[in-house]
């Protein structure tokens, strides 16, 4: 009898698990989550709009009235809109209909880790581009990418976890040199500031991927959203699975859209406000240095072990994400932006710890 575990694709068997420990503290501030849970109310009512719902029947194979309703968000049109059991199936679906065997696939380094074991889980071939020394992009390194058979380009902006973007004018650069897919990962478009929607009419080979796990706090119910031209819409969609999104996502995201400016809108601006706070807080403490972000996090450089960081702050009840394994991050820490008072316990946890160090007292 074989070993099942032989028929395993030998790239799936290389790969490690994409995973988290179940580790809960009185402060989470590790994934980049909305920190403001919706009201009542908002919950209320989509149960109300689910209980008038048929629940033995399917969902609508197109949710027409969530595309309408993302295309107006978006400032885009329906037939170009997919949606998702959140934006990273979205990202499997644009892979498993560009990615075979042998296809190179260019990827800054570092960024999201789940975009390059996708990749060779396809059996595709990953071209690392590093960040500039100051973690920021490198227009230039990405386009010579090409020189080495890269033809999928994708750009996470914000950028997770440096927090780094990619401004108008880069992208512009990107699109008109770049020869293939361009991918436009944008889970932190909103505290970001700008968005790379408004180039898709003139880039026909441009998608952008969004989410509800963020700036719409519906980190729980997965869903996401992908735009794109029409016709490479219809193409991507064919490889989606049928009834992807269930109906009690669909009925939240449209109303999380319905009250987004007078719901949501107020605590992004909040958020935005709170990471400048923290972040001009933890550049005013010795031994930390964070680097500037256009997303809910930010990326903290230590003059300790991350690792030592990480664990002081776990004891006092705060839980970041130690990122200090990924490439170019070796001193790094990475601290998603909360409330105030969850900022305030975090920037306690780091000056006592700093203090400690440096014998600068409690």
């Amino acid at each position: 009898m074989t070993d099942p575990l032989e028929l395993i694709k030998p790239a799936v068997r290389a790969l490690g698990h994409y995973t988290l420990p179940p580790r809960q503290a009185r402060v989470k501030v590790d994934q980049n989550e909305n920190p403001w849970e919706l009201p009542d109310a908002f919950k209320d009512e989509v149960l109300a709009r689910m209980r008038r719902a048929a629940w033995g029947r399917y969902p609508e194979f197109v949710p027409r009235s969530l595309l309408e309703a993302l295309a107006r968000f978006a400032g885009w049109r329906p037939d170009g809109v997919l949606v998702g059991n959140g934006s990273n199936e979205l990202i499997s679906v644009v892979l498993q209909a560009t990615v075979g065997e042998g296809v190179a696939v260019a990827l800054p380094q570092p960024t999201f880790t789940l975009y390059a074991s996708m990749v060779k889980t396809l059996g595709g071939r990953v071209v690392t581009v590093p960040l500039d020394p100051e973690l920021r992009f490198d227009p230039a390194a990405l386009l010579a990418a090409q020189r080495e058979g890269a033809r999928v380009l994708i750009l996470c902006s914000p950028n997770n976890p440096t927090g780094s973007h990619l401004d108008e004018a880069a992208l512009r650069r990107l699109l008109g040199a770049w020869r293939g897919l361009v991918v436009v990962d944008e889970a932190y478009q909103e505290f970001a500031g700008w968005s790379a929607v408004p180039l898709l009419a003139e880039s026909p080979h441009l998608v952008v991927l969004r989410t509800f796990s963020k700036a719409m706090g519906l980190a729980g119910l997965r869903v996401g959203y992908l735009l794109a031209r029409p016709e490479l819409a219809s193409e991507l969609d064919k490889v989606r699975l049928p009834y992807n999104l269930n109906r009690f996502s669909t009925i939240a995201a449209e109303l999380a859209l319905e009250r987004y400016d007078e719901l949501l809108a107020p605590l992004v601006a909040r958020l935005i406000a709170e990471r400048e706070r923290l972040a001009a807080a933890i550049a005013a403490l010795p031994g930390f240095l964070p680097y500037p972000s256009r997303a809910n996090f930010l990326l903290v450089r230590s003059a300790w072990p991350p690792g030592e960081v990480h664990a002081a702050l776990a004891a006092r009840g705060v839980l970041a994400r130690d990122v200090s394994r990924y490439p170019m991050l070796a001193e790094c820490l990475r601290v998603s932006v909360g409330t105030p008072e969850e900022g305030d316990q975090v920037l306690e946890g780091l000056a006592a710890f700093s203090a400690g160090k440096t014998g600068g007292g409690a």
